[in-house]
């Protein structure tokens, strides 16, 4: 796929801290936060980032947005985890898109000095972190929001692990 983009609308992203999980391969690893429920991992901020800490430990969930840096391919269409039938990227949660960008919800579990313990995570250890996020249940959850085709399957996440078809 041609990138038609001029040098000065790409966008470059600097880490503020690194993700480390149990997953040390992308092979077996959960799919979905939901499949890695109780999953620790530790999330250490970069000490510049320490003051934006601030008031964090308020909340019990948080959006960790992170790269997916081991993707070395973007394909438009894929064959998600969750079903057989090719989708367009935009209609699915694989990791190789034209911004490699991945998000996951979840459970602060303690926040001391610039090292953040959570739950619930399904990152690959080294993750670059890019950004943290408060979850909000009013501003984030929609209830009775339509899945797409995604409907019958999106149960499967708890379960199905990850294989190497995006790498």
């Amino acid at each position: 796929m041609q990138d038609e983009r001029t040098p000065r609308e790409k966008l470059t992203f600097a880490p503020i801290g690194t993700i480390h999980s149990p997953f040390t391969d992308v092979a077996g690893m959960p799919i979905q936060p939901n499949g890695a429920r109780g999953t620790r991992g530790i999330l250490e901020i970069f000490e510049a980032y320490e003051e934006g800490l601030r008031d964090l430990e308020d909340f019990s969930r948080i959006i960790l947005i992170y790269s997916f840096h081991l993707c070395q391919s973007c394909k438009l269409t894929v064959k998600p985890f969750l079903g057989t039938t090719p989708r367009g990227v935009f209609a699915t949660r694989a990791p190789c898109r034209p911004n490699p960008i991945g998000f996951s919800i979840v459970r602060l579990v303690e926040l001391k000095g610039t090292t953040i313990v959570v739950e619930d995570v399904d990152i690959l250890d080294g993750t670059p972190l890019l950004d943290i996020k408060p979850y909000v249940p009013a501003f984030d959850s929609y209830p009775g929001a339509s899945a797409g085709w995604l409907e019958h399957t999106a149960h499967g996440a708890e379960t199905f692990r990850s294989d190497k078809r995006f790498r």
